[in-house]
């Protein structure tokens, strides 16, 4: 069988990645197939970095340091 396969219950979870921006991207890249995700821009929301991605969604990490999404 092919690598190329994911075996049922080997995924992460958005929560599960390190809380590293490149980690992020590496994430979210596989998560879309393939297609690369970038950073289109870098916010400041009430003293906390918020990252709006390529794929329309913006990201930030909680208080545990955990990635999540965020709505504005």
């Amino acid at each position: 069988m092919s690598q190329a396969f994911v075996r049922e219950g080997d995924e992460q979870s958005l929560s599960e990645i390190s809380p590293t921006l490149p980690a992020l991207i590496n994430f979210l890249t596989r998560d879309n197939n393939g297609v690369r995700v970038y950073e289109k821009k870098a916010l400041n929301v009430n003293g906390q970095p918020v990252h709006e991605m390529s794929n329309g969604l913006r990201y930030a990490k909680d208080e545990n340091g955990r990635w999540t999404i965020v709505e504005l």
